[in-house]
């Protein structure tokens, strides 16, 4: 991976653990269900009284995959930072940094030093049009097991994701891509913060409810409806709009104009 734009002494070269991170916080909430680095699970639920859902059927949001996407969030990057001042403007005195490297690995080496410090976060992913969405970045291990579950990985550890409307992960291989993303972009903002995502009607649905899940549908702020242009090929309905989806890091500490 490569930086442009200033000096990145402030940017870690190797990510830490989220979910040790998580558990930490976990612990300093309820310190009598963590014990050396574990989590007792029936503590937690006798700590959470009534409050803990333990029926069979329950209202959730999964797909095939799920799990493992969760799971890459446990395994720390090895990706590194390469700064390149000789393809900067400005090396020395910028305030600005520009990174260019596959977006999940990034984010994850970017959490310690920005780790609740973001106001605002734009995202515009892949739409999952059934069209083909290529990474052309070499992987190794520890993304292989993930890569190769959502078959998006070659023979030779090439990402190149095809994700065709008769594959039968359409929707899956696309949700497990998007998970891990969304939740390191959630620990990077700040308490009144805010992320925004765009997206067109194929997985609208699918996103929200995504979104539902790692942001709180509690910090739900608006989904926006902007026009693009229209095509005149259409079958049924010549669709002109596609949607941003907005969500506060925590609503309540969002100020109002």
């Amino acid at each position: 991976m490569a930086a442009w734009g200033r000096k990145t002494e402030s940017v870690e070269q190797t990510s830490p653990d989220i979910i040790a991170k998580q558990i930490d916080r976990l612990k300093d909430l309820f310190p009598e269900v963590v014990s050396e680095g574990k989590v007792d699970f029936e503590m937690l639920k006798t700590m959470l009284g009534e409050i803990v859902d333990d029926h069979a059927e329950r209202y959730s949001f999964t797909w095939a995959g799920k799990r493992d996407a969760i799971r890459l969030l446990q395994v720390p990057s090895r990706a590194t930072l390469k700064p390149c001042p000789e393809e900067s403007v400005d090396w020395e005195t910028t305030g600005n940094v520009f990174i260019e490297g596959e977006n999940l690995e990034v984010l994850k080496l970017l959490y310690k030093s920005y780790a609740g410090r973001v106001k605002m976060i734009y995202i515009d992913p892949p739409y999952n049009t059934g069209k083909e969405f290529i990474y052309t970045d070499n992987f190794t291990d520890p993304l292989e097991s993930y890569l190769k579950f959502t078959n998006q990985t070659d023979s030779e550890g090439n990402l190149l994701t095809s994700n065709p409307e008769t594959s039968g992960r359409y929707h899956s291989a696309w949700l497990s891509m998007m998970y891990p993303r969304l939740f390191v972009a959630r620990q990077l903002l700040r308490v009144d913060g805010f992320i925004v995502v765009s997206i067109d009607d194929t997985e609208f649905y699918n996103l929200r409810r995504m979104l539902n899940e790692i942001m709180g549908e509690e910090n739900w702020i608006a989904t926006l409806v902007w026009d693009r242009n229209r095509k005149n090929d259409a079958k049924f309905f010549s669709v002109g709009h596609e949607y941003m989806l907005v969500y506060a890091k925590d609503k309540q500490f969002l100020r109002l104009c």
